[in-house]
């Protein structure tokens, strides 16, 4: 009789979901992916072993529930593999703390870190460290932050580059941001569009985050010069336990027999 394909549960959130999917797809698993946003399930082909999930998680009880779920059917997920974003740290934290509760096998997407003259501060509040008095300073690192960011940098002209939704154009404004200080663009907009928004506004300094993708391989690339400095939010430290692979040696460690 056919045996049913292994099933793998990949929650999603960075550019390296579709393709982890194709070639886990190609490798016999039957997967399952969360995703946030519906523009993000546009990047995944349609496949018959293939379930996309649009929505939020809900907590370690979402967690809980899908993998109750998958086992009330007699078909559990063989693995997790937690491929959000490295700033995710909430979901992160939700995935381990319920796999680990459960014993389910938990597999981490881990981005190498990125060469480069970026300075890496340890968090937001270290920004009050850099002097930035008459700085024009783009603030790259989503709507929710940037009251603080602006609190922390009181000395510079600031602009903002935030996702294009009515929640994060209302974040910027409530920062106090004007119109004329705020670029609604998806990531991977590209170089030019980046570089003539730097222009525009005669950037001296974009705070990003050190993500490790290539958001912040493009802010490494437009800062390569010297009359443009790039600080990075530091990476979160990943949940502790959690088994955390490169791209790489992921697929090698999720090869069937």
């Amino acid at each position: 009789m056919h045996q049913p394909s292994p099933r793998l549960w990949l929650i999603g959130g960075t550019g390296e979901g579709p393709v982890l999917a194709e070639r886990l797809l190609q490798r016999g698993w039957q997967l399952t992916v969360s995703l946030v946003g519906a523009p993000a399930a546009l990047a995944y082909r349609p496949h018959p072993e293939l379930t996309l999930r649009v929505g939020a998680i809900d907590g370690e009880q979402g967690v809980g529930a899908e993998l109750a779920a998958a086992e009330a059917i007699g078909r559990p997920y063989a693995v997790v593999v937690d491929a959000s974003h490295p700033f995710a740290c909430l979901v992160s934290r939700q995935l381990a703390a319920t796999c680990k509760q459960r014993g389910q096998r938990l597999l981490r997407l881990l981005r190498p870190p990125l060469p480069g003259e970026a300075k890496v501060l340890p968090g937001l509040e270290d920004l009050r460290s850099h002097s930035l008095q008459g700085h024009c300073l783009l603030l790259a690192i989503g709507a929710r932050q940037l009251s603080l960011a602006m609190a922390c940098s009181p000395g510079a002209t600031h602009f903002a580059r935030v996702l294009p939704s009515p929640s994060s154009l209302q974040q910027a404004m409530a920062a106090g941001l004007a119109a004329d200080q705020v670029a609604c663009l998806r990531p991977g907009s590209g170089l030019e569009v980046e570089r003539a928004l730097l222009r525009r506004w005669r950037i001296t300094t974009v705070l990003a985050r050190q993500s490790g993708g290539a958001t912040e391989q493009l802010w490494q690339q437009l800062c390569a010069s010297p009359e443009r400095q790039l600080l990075l939010i530091g990476r979160p430290a990943e949940p502790a336990g959690v088994v955390a692979l490169n791209q790489a040696d992921l697929l090698e460690a999720l090869v069937l027999p």
